[in-house]
């Protein structure tokens, strides 16, 4: 899937990413972000309803980068993480040129998470995601 999204793909830029999805959710969602655990459970909201409206994640796909991000930040400020990227063995495997490294855990892909939570749903929980890659779970 070919993105056009406004900066590189590079860890550097994942805040910024993640920033310019609260302003879009703000604006088009009324949703306020703040970047804490909880919030994730309106960015599942979020992402029901772009299922309920039908949308595939191609259609969706710059939208569905940043939501990622954001998930990574909540990561990055509240579990401790920290955005890298993938070297090239893991980009074949993982398909996203950067994850979130998490202290004594390996890493996670909160970007290909967003996408996986658009197409199949609930069962794929943000919320959730972070809960299990957070120290101590949900908080």
């Amino acid at each position: 899937m070919q993105l056009r999204l406004k900066y590189a793909p590079v860890p550097e830029n994942a805040a910024r990413f993640a920033g310019d999805i609260v302003v879009s959710a703000a604006q088009v969602s009324g949703v306020h972000l703040d970047y804490t655990p909880d919030s994730l459970a309106a960015v599942d909201a979020i992402l029901d309803g772009f299922r309920a409206e039908g949308l595939a994640a191609g259609q969706v796909a710059e939208t569905l980068f940043g939501f990622g991000c954001y998930v990574g930040e909540v990561l990055t400020r509240h579990a401790g993480g920290r955005w890298r990227a993938t070297t090239a063995d893991e980009l074949a495997v993982v398909g996203w040129p950067m994850v979130v490294e998490l202290a004594g855990q390996g890493w996670c892909n909160p970007i290909a998470k967003a996408f996986k939570r658009l197409e199949n749903g609930p069962e794929d929980s943000l919320r959730y995601f972070y809960a299990v890659f957070a120290p101590g779970g949900a908080r």
